[in-house]
């Protein structure tokens, strides 16, 4: 990694996704660490996560601000929607675009302030890259995913495809595409309104925004994510590997005996996933192993009913954990896929949503995992945790990524594009 040549101030625009949290703050802390000046602008939520970095920290003052993580205090309850259609809907309507006026009130007001070197911006905060725009000053987006975005080769978001093969499975990709594209596009209008009424010209294309972007900042191994023609500002820089600061000094003991341990690891914000929670424990009680499951800051440990083989917890250090386990259950969030294959240990995802399904895929591809529906019983997980056990063909496909995803992690990617600022012009 290179070292800086004097300090740069840096502003980041974030908005608490749950699991993006731990990795857009391990880029903050790591900027912290090699002397810069950074001040975050996030939710109430994420705001003693964003002191643990050592990073300034603002509350969006007339934007949407999460107070906490439980299911009272989520704007989008994606889970709600029934329908694709509609959960895009929602989320121009909550965050995307409905709230980008605001978002870029608070983010001119930071500019205006701090006069920051460069800002960087949470996918989500759509009105804080417009601001930046406006003021003159170049920003980078955060990707702490694999690539959502359209671009040739990539399987259209969030239905969990492989990529196309042949001339069906690419009629496949350009229909869904178009389609999905037309209701992301139905946020256009207003979006235009606020480039118009900050001086900037109208986009084309929703997703056109990130693309005017200096750099779009992926924070995954490419070797997980499926290869694409991307944007010219994309840059794969490896995942994050930080725990969530709630959960680094979260005090736990391995559950006692000589069984596999199986880690189970939802999501830490609330995706209405209680009751699944509670059919992994009942699968874990049928088996002979040790399961731990953490529920996060969205489930309250007490209202899942373990049997006599199961701890259940809020929070453990995932990375030490994993050091011991033999397996692993979890939504399919990101963060947590690429902490796991890290320690070389495969995966049962139960996704629930999102990015959760895609994941999956590209898990299941590369034979480091299994996946089970979001319904399903007790004795399906627990023939789908046998099965990983079983067969050490997913220890070997997890400990294959693993290694692209500690050497990846290793790099320094990201912080070197982020202290290049200057040294490359802003797309188009």
């Amino acid at each position: 990694m290179n070292n800086p040549t004097h300090p740069h101030r840096y502003l980041f625009t974030l908005v608490d996704g749950g699991g993006t949290v731990p990795v857009e703050l391990g880029i903050v802390r790591r900027l912290v660490e090699r002397g810069h000046d950074v001040t975050v602008i996030a939710d109430a939520s994420a705001a003693a996560d964003v002191h643990a970095s050592g990073a300034a920290f603002r509350p969006w003052a007339t934007a949407p601000n999460r107070a906490g993580r439980q299911a009272e205090d989520d704007p989008l309850r994606d889970y709600e929607c029934k329908s694709p259609i509609a959960l895009v809907a929602r989320i121009l309507d909550r965050v995307l675009v409905g709230p980008a006026p605001a978002y870029a009130a608070d983010t001119m007001a930071a500019i205006d302030e701090l006069h920051p070197d460069l800002v960087v911006s949470s996918f989500f905060s759509f009105g804080s890259m417009v601001a930046a725009e406006a003021r003159g000053v170049p920003f980078d987006v955060l990707h702490p995913n694999v690539y959502l975005l359209p671009a040739p080769g990539i399987p259209p978001f969030g239905l969990g495809f492989r990529p196309a093969k042949g001339g069906p499975g690419r009629l496949r990709d350009r229909l869904l595409t178009g389609m999905t594209g037309r209701q992301w596009n139905k946020g256009l209008p207003g979006l235009n309104a606020l480039r118009t009424e900050l001086g900037l010209d109208p986009v084309e294309d929703l997703f056109d925004q990130v693309h005017h972007s200096r750099r779009e900042l992926v924070l995954t191994s490419a070797d997980f994510d499926f290869p694409g023609e991307m944007p010219a500002p994309v840059r794969y820089t490896g995942p994050v590997l930080d725990d969530p600061a709630w959960a680094v000094d979260a005090a736990w003991t391995p559950p006692p005996g000589d069984d596999p341990l199986v880690l189970v690891a939802f999501s830490s914000t609330f995706q209405d996933h209680g009751g699944c929670l509670q059919r992994v424990a009942d699968a874990l009680g049928r088996l002979p192993v040790r399961g731990l499951v953490t529920t996060g800051p969205a489930v309250d440990p007490a209202s899942i009913d373990a049997p006599a083989n199961v701890t259940v917890v809020r929070a453990a250090p995932h990375s030490a954990v994993l050091q011991q386990a033999a397996a692993v259950v979890t939504h399919g969030g990101h963060g947590t896929v690429m902490r796991t294959l890290a320690a070389d240990v495969p995966m049962v995802v139960i996704p629930h949503g999102r990015d959760q399904a895609d994941n999956a895929t590209r898990l299941r591809v590369r034979s480091a995992g299994v996946v089970a529906k979001r319904s399903a019983s007790a004795k399906k997980i627990a023939r789908a945790v046998e099965q990983l056990l079983r067969d050490p063909a997913y220890a070997d496909g997890a400990s294959r990524l693993g290694e692209a995803i500690r050497r990846d992690a290793a790099s320094g990617a990201a912080i070197n594009e982020l202290e290049a600022i200057g040294t490359c012009e802003v797309a188009a």
